[in-house]
């Protein structure tokens, strides 16, 4: 007897076998003539498979007809083909063993429908709802292409340190880690408190990025890829801001912005491709129960070249736009969500790749143009989304970098093995980051950031 998920005994080609399937009721259903009908999932694919479990089952009175959503359960049986609507194949039990009981007064997910925002307060439970289900589906295969696509691209993985003195953004908005009492904490003479006698020895955080370590692997490796947890103390409480994210992060040795604008168009259409390919169940659930755009919106950007675009173009086209925007447009400032799904969305219609920006609004370690006003900074933006990348040719001058450095108030000191970088064997190079969730975000047409993430870490959220 062959032990087979959900997904596998939905196939025409099961039929005719002895099988073991193990996984949660969604419903049971009594027939008058003498049997249940139970719908069973166990999270492999979106569908269910109906098991029909006959009365002369031992259990059956005792256990079978007692069923109800939530209960765990093991079906030893023979897969057939069904009879019903919509589904191919269906399990007749010989043999249904009960797990775990679920209390049908007090399980949350019985059949009314939960928002999304209630699902939230039961991270432990929303798992198993279609939604949350599909969702992390979706991202499993989102991560599985990340690591496919660089792989064949010749990137080696690297692990960048979760804990950091850097801050590489320059915003601050990082999350210290101490082991100094809080109560207690040790002075110095001055009476600020004496970071010398903390665990680092220094003040240390959690990081927003793995860029500037990734780099010192870049210059010695060639190309290599980060993809981990990254973390941001931005007191955000909205639909696109997350504390604790997952950033994947390419750089390349000897790469410019072209060669950094085409490795992002591949890297995008590999992913969508891949989704597209794999996940139609869940895709198809997505376009008819979240939002009917997105299966558009992915094919333009598997299928339409991305329109590249110059900051000040852009500034352009959205000044003669004759469109009323929230924020106003105006050359040095940045772009805003409602600018960048203009372009995307009705303008150019297309995925734009934005290009040289004011130095004046990026940090410090991007390279400068020669108008000195501009640096070599990249964002990719998708409809619907708005900016899914970030990314820059790195400066790999020693001088120019020191006076960035200089620009933004940051003591070189701080950065002196990464200015090391560019005193011996410096190099052009480039890189760029993806948030996963925004990715998955854009892929699956999911509005909150909260609902792609397994447990979201927000202002005052970290329970589960």
């Amino acid at each position: 007897m062959s032990k087979l998920t959900v997904r596998q005994a939905r196939q025409e080609s099961a039929i005719g076998q002895s099988a073991t399937l193990q996984g949660w009721v969604r419903t049971r259903r009594d027939s008058k003539g003498g049997f249940s009908f139970i719908e069973l999932n166990d999270g492999s694919c979106l569908a269910n498979i109906q098991v029909v479990a006959d009365a002369d089952l031992p259990n059956y009175e005792a256990e079978i007809k007692h069923l109800t959503a939530g209960c765990s359960i093991t079906v030893h049986g023979d897969v057939k083909e069904s009879g019903g609507r919509g589904q191919a194949t269906e399990l007749q039990a010989t043999e249904l063993i009960v797990h775990g009981w679920a209390d049908p007064d007090a399980y949350p997910l019985q059949k009314k429908r939960h928002s999304l925002e209630k699902l939230r307060e039961w991270a432990h439970l929303r798992p198993r709802t279609n939604t949350i289900g599909a969702v992390m589906r979706v991202r499993n295969q989102v991560c599985r292409s990340i690591h496919d696509f660089f792989q064949d691209e010749g990137f080696l993985y690297v692990h960048t340190p979760v804990i950091t003195a850097s801050d590489c953004e320059g915003a601050g908005e990082m999350f210290r880690v101490t082991t100094i009492d809080p109560a207690n904490p040790p002075r110095d003479e001055q009476g600020a408190v004496d970071y010398a006698q903390d665990f680092f020895d220094r003040p240390s955080y959690l990081t927003v990025s793995g860029q500037l370590e990734g780099e010192i692997y870049a210059t010695a490796l060639g190309k290599i890829y980060t993809f981990g947890p990254t973390f941001r103390a931005e007191n955000s409480n909205t639909s696109r801001h997350l504390a604790e994210f997952w950033m994947v992060e390419p750089e390349a040795a000897f790469y410019e912005l072209e060669d950094n604008m085409d490795l992002a168009e591949r890297f995008l259409k590999r992913i969508v491709g891949d989704v597209l390919a794999n996940c139609d169940e869940d895709m198809q659930f997505f376009h008819q129960r979240i939002d009917d755009t997105v299966l558009a919106a992915m094919q333009a950007v598997a299928e339409q070249p991305f329109e590249r675009l110059s900051y000040t173009d852009a500034i352009k086209l959205l000044e003669e736009s004759g469109e009323k925007f929230e924020f106003p447009i105006a050359w040095g400032a940045d772009l805003q969500a409602e600018h960048e799904r203009y372009l995307t969305e009705k303008k150019i219609k297309a995925p734009v790749i934005l290009h040289d920006y004011p130095r004046s609004i990026k940090p410090f370690y991007m390279r400068v143009n020669d108008d000195d006003k501009t640096v070599r900074a990249m964002d990719v933006l998708v409809p619907r989304v708005g900016e899914i990348i970030g990314g820059s040719q790195r400066e790999e001058r020693l001088d120019v970098l020191e006076g960035r450095m200089a620009e933004q108030g940051l003591d070189p000191q701080d950065y002196w093995w990464y200015l090391d970088l560019r005193r011996f064997g410096t190099v052009p190079h480039a890189g760029f980051g993806l948030g996963l969730e925004r990715m998955v975000q854009f892929v699956t047409g999911m509005a909150n950031i909260r609902d792609v993430i397994p447990f979201p870490r927000t202002p005052g959220n970290a329970e589960f």
